[in-house]
């Protein structure tokens, strides 16, 4: 995953905050409005990338797709905006940044397309509300608490690494139990992360606050948390869903 979190030189991070001219009241405020930014970004993203789903099944195109080589282009395309916004982080303009954004939601959404073909509208719809009534929670609770969640993060980072290599694995055993065991630990490690990143991002307000990279830190938090809800959106949609006959 790449480190987004660093600034170019001078911009504060890692320091002393940057909030010379603030007083509390500011801060405050300016925290809120941060926040929301990044909650709007998020949710506006995840509806575009469930508009383009359903719009790519409707025309019938996303059937087509799952047949075809395109595939796997579909499947690996968001990796790819994602490296690219977090590596060129430092050098991109806020502007391309917001652009690469919504470009990453629209395949997100051709992507997710294929869950709208293997399990039914009504149990997709609950999951979705489901994930959206956990990740408000967790995300409330990474804003309000006052304990450091750093190590818990840590441990749900190296969890995702363990996940991955068992998602892997099971590629080539084809293992039911081993499937819904990842699922199940998917779950737990993105709602980790959720409140994690949601505590990470509000400590990253004061160290960004007044700086140009302020307003990139905004996307990126969107993209961060996004993927938190989509990955536990889908690991949660395995014991949530049913199938299409």
């Amino acid at each position: 995953m790449a480190n987004w979190n660093d600034p170019q030189p001078g911009m504060g991070f890692g320091g002393s905050p940057r909030v010379q001219g603030y007083g509390d009241a500011a801060l405050d405020a300016g925290l809120r409005r941060y926040m929301l930014s990044i909650y709007n970004y998020m949710t506006s993203g995840i509806l575009l990338s469930g508009v383009v789903a359903l719009l790519f099944v409707q025309s019938g195109m996303a059937l087509a797709t799952l047949t075809s080589p395109l595939r796997l282009l579909l499947a690996f395309a968001p990796l790819v905006f994602v490296m690219v916004m977090s590596f060129g982080i430092n050098r991109l303009q806020t502007a391309t940044l917001q652009l690469l954004f919504w470009a990453f939601c629209v395949t997100m959404g051709l992507s997710l397309s294929s869950i709208l073909l293997i399990y039914t509208g009504p149990s997709v719809a609950a999951t979705f509300f489901a994930t959206a009534g956990a990740f408000a929670g967790l995300s409330l609770v990474g804003y309000t608490t006052k304990r450091n969640l750093s190590a818990m993060g840590g441990f749900m980072v190296m969890g995702l690494f363990g996940l991955l290599i068992a998602m892997v694995v099971n590629m080539f055993m084809h293992s039911g139990p081993l499937g819904l065991a990842i699922s199940a630990l998917g779950v737990l490690i993105f709602a980790g992360l959720t409140a994690w990143d949601t505590q990470r991002l509000k400590a990253m307000y004061y160290q960004t606050a007044g700086s140009p990279y302020a307003d990139k830190t905004v996307i990126m938090g969107a993209l961060t948390l996004y993927l938190d809800f989509i990955n536990m959106f889908l690991f949660l949609l395995r014991f949530m869903g049913n199938q299409r006959r």
